[in-house]
Formats: C-alpha cells, structure tokens, sequence
C-alpha cells in the first residue's frame, strides 16, 4: 500500500491543477510542512497518508496528482477484507485540489480529499469511466451532479455535530455532569471550556462557517452547528469538524466520541442534517408551508427514507437512540413543522429564503458522504418521479408513537422506520429505485462491508456491556 504518483487524464470531477507557484506559495505562507491525503472508508474510518510538501509539489507536476492505494482498502474492516473486494491491484487516489483546507488543530499540516479512481478506462453502463462505484466521494458527485443536469436543481447542506468529551473510556467518566445549554457546562478554566473554545477558533480559521456551539443533555456532551455548504463541501467539512474535535480533545487528555448512544438513561448523539433545495418546478405543492419543489422532494424522503436508513444509522448500537420518546426523532415516518419528534422537521417556515428540512435519523458513525447522497437520492427521486405529498403536517403534540391506528392514518402516517440494521440492510435491497440512483455495486460492496462491520463492533459473547461500550467509542 506505498504511495506513489499518480499520472494520466483528469477525471471531470476533479478541480484542474492549480500552478505549482500557487501552491507552493500557499503553502510557504501558511508554514505548511505535510500534506494529509485523506479519505474515508465504508465503515466511516478516516484514513490518510502524510507527504512531506516538497514531495507534495512534486506530485502536483503530474496531470494526475495523488497515491496509489490497494483495491482492498475500500473493504477493509479492522484487517479484514470483506467479500468482493481484491487483494490484487490498485486504485489512483486522486487528489481534488478543489478540497485544500489548512488543519488548525495539527499546525504545519493542510489536508486534501481526492476520488478514488481506476488506473485504465472501465466499460460502465453509460460507458468507459474512471470513476470506482465504491468511492464514497464519487457517490455524493455523482448523485448531485446528475440532479442538477437532469433536473436543475441544487442543494445546500449543513450540519449539527453532537458529541461527547470522556475523561475515560473505560471505565466511561464524562468530563462533567451538566443538562443542556448550560453556563456552568462551559466555565472559564475548565479542560472542557478550553477545548471546546480551540475546536471553535480551529474551525473558523480552516474556512468553515461556525454558527454556535452549546452543552447537550447527556454527560459530557456537546454540539458544534456549522453553516450551509454545496454538498461535497458539506460532507469535507463534516469530516475535517469531526477531526478537529477529536483531534483537540486529544491534546488535553479527552476522548472524544460521537458513539450513538453511551447509556440508556442518557441522551444519545446525532448527526442531523439540514438540506435545502433550490430550482424551478411549476405546479401546486401539497401544502402551503412550501414550493411544489419542496413539496415533491418531502415526498421522495417520505416514500425512500426508511430504504436508506441502512447508510445513515449503520451499526446496531445506532438504533439506541432512535426511539419514540427521546428527541431522536421517532419510529414513524412522518414529518413536522419544527416537530423534533418526527425523522423530518421543516424549520424556517416563515423565511423561504432560509427553509429547510432536517433529517433527524443520522449520526456520527455514518460515513458523511453515504448520508448525504443518501438522503439527497431519497428527495431526487420525488422530484424526478413527480411524487406527491401525501403525509400531512404532524402539528400535534401527540407523538406518532402514542397515537391510535385512526390518527395516525388521518394524518397519512402507516410506515415505522426500521427498529434494527437487520431490516435496515432489508430496506435497502428491496429499494431498486434507490440503488440504481446510488448504484448497484455500490449498495453490494456497502452491504459487505457492513455486514462484518457490525459483527466487529457489537457485543461478543461472553464480553461485558462496558467492554463493547469502549470498543464502540474507541472505533467512533
């Protein structure tokens, strides 16, 4: 798995090289000394190669500049390979020089992502290509590209990252018992204070918009809210975030950890999603609380939703927090005007300009690029399939969960989102719509590779409920 260059066509969906001098002045500028070729894998694990800069500049001379990475590595879960993934041959990492951000929380480093590409032409069924099915960055491109030739519509995305600082993992000891949006969550001198400050000032200074940052109401948990991005750039941020907090957090003695759900008496750790979508689209919406476009892409997520659900929530530790009852968004495929207790909220009503829909059944172990094509597919397709809504606004403070059969049907809602992976992962096979909008070979390389994923990180026989907890946060 050494790196070497990478020469040969640059793909469409990669940023054309910037003059070496550009770089190269950046770089200097910055007091840049390593560059870290990120990626990030099936089983949402960040990993990276580090380059020394002058090695970097000297890639960059190349029509196609990055590393050469084993096939395996799309399918590596802890040092296995899952099924259908080879032993043999390569991938180019291309680098996209479009993804340069400089990493506040390691000084003298900058980090790409790139797309994950085949050395010779392949025949695909639109025909010869690059591109790998399985790059997950390559997935997000694809889908919003095709949205926007297809459809002329356009999304942005924004994030809320919730997590939680331990002093220890095992046994787990949070830095602090607090309740939500506190003061004395974040007092002055704290070790808890200070990271969350540096997190804060690392974020803004790598360019991405941060727009607060609060206590949660578990022990020891937090959340950083970051501004709307297109959704590449979304799904970047989110990653380099998610660094960052791990990153700072390690440098005072804290563990970081955006682990599901910790304890059952607590409150779990979300990853939500905020989508709004922009285009033209004649007709009349099913409600009045927005457009036709709108209406027709809620549509797509009520109908597609539960068929993702596999890529958004995918170990079994995830469904711990998705229950009826908590904040986590329920069970019932439904939807609400800042109702936090449906899979969807559609908030910012009064401000079009502003309106967007929040996917609540997301968190942290999912792979960021996977969740937002996922979700993006799930709306596109409403729009591409003229859907109609025909779930009504859940206003009601009653919860889905607690209604009558005839209260539910009145308000259009039949469908619960599935309790475990197991029906999840069923979801997704039974959905050919969804998988031809993410691709076939890739749904089957995910379903592989998930599949050893969750028998790696659930409970083992015999094994203690603290020990697969640590497992759990030491993997997320």
């Amino acid at each position: 798995m050494t790196s070497y260059s990478v020469i040969g066509q640059c793909p469409q969906n990669v940023s054309p090289p910037k003059p070496y001098q550009d770089f190269a002045s950046l770089f200097g500028a910055h007091g840049v000394r390593y560059i870290r070729i990120q990626w990030v894998d099936l089983n949402n694990q960040v990993r990276c190669r580090f380059l020394p800069v002058s090695y970097f500049l000297k890639l960059l001379e190349s029509e196609r500049p990055g590393v050469t990475l084993a096939k395996a590595t799309l399918g590596l879960v802890v040092l296995q390979v899952a099924p259908g993934f080879s032993h043999v041959g390569e991938y180019n990492y291309v680098v996209d020089l479009s993804s340069f951000r400089l990493c506040s929380y390691a000084p003298g480093h900058a980090v790409f992502f790139g797309f994950f590409q085949e050395q010779v032409l392949v025949p695909r069924p639109s025909g010869p290509s690059f591109e790998v099915p399985c790059c997950p960055r390559t997935v997000l491109s694809r889908v919003v590209r095709d949205a926007v030739e297809e459809l002329g519509i356009q999304f942005l995305v924004g994030m809320e990252i919730e997590f939680i600082l331990l002093k220890s993992v095992n046994p787990l000891v949070p830095v602090n018992d607090h309740q939500f949006s506190t003061a004395i969550a974040v007092a002055t001198g704290t070790v808890e204070a200070r990271v969350l400050e540096e997190i804060a000032d690392a974020i803004q200074v790598d360019g991405i918009e941060l727009q607060m940052y609060h206590s949660e109401g578990a022990p020891g948990q937090y959340e950083v809210v970051t501004g709307p991005m297109s959704p590449l750039q979304a799904a970047d941020a989110l990653v380099h975030t998610r660094e960052t907090i791990y990153n700072i957090a390690s440098k005072h003695g804290l563990r970081a950890t955006f682990a599901p759900r910790l304890a059952l008496d607590s409150c779990g750790s979300g990853a939500h999603m905020h989508v709004s979508v922009q285009g033209e689209r004649p007709g009349t919406p099913a409600s009045e609380l927005m457009t036709p476009l709108e209406s027709a892409f809620l549509a797509g997520l009520m109908h597609h939703l539960p068929s993702v659900i596999a890529l958004t929530l995918p170990l079994s530790a995830s469904y711990a927090r998705m229950l009826d009852g908590i904040w986590s968004g329920g069970t019932w495929l439904c939807w609400g005007v800042d109702n936090r207790e449906t899979p969807v909220r559609l908030t910012k009503v009064s401000t079009p300009s502003s309106r967007n829909f929040e996917i609540r059944p997301i968190d942290g172990t999912s792979n960021p690029y996977l969740a937002v094509a996922a979700v993006l597919a799930c709306g596109i397709l409403g729009v591409r399939d003229d859907r109609a809504l025909t779930i009504k606004n859940c206003d009601t403070n009653t919860l889905a969960a607690e209604m009558t059969v005839e209260e539910r049907a009145a308000l259009g809602i039949t469908t619960r989102l599935p309790l475990n992976i197991g029906e999840a992962k069923q979801n997704l096979v039974a959905d050919d719509a969804i998988k031809d909008m993410l691709g076939p070979e890739f749904v089957e390389g995910f379903l592989h590779v998930n599949e050893m994923l969750v028998k790696a990180i659930d409970r083992r026989e015999g094994e203690s409920e603290a020990e697969a907890v640590a497992r759990l946060v030491e993997n997320y």
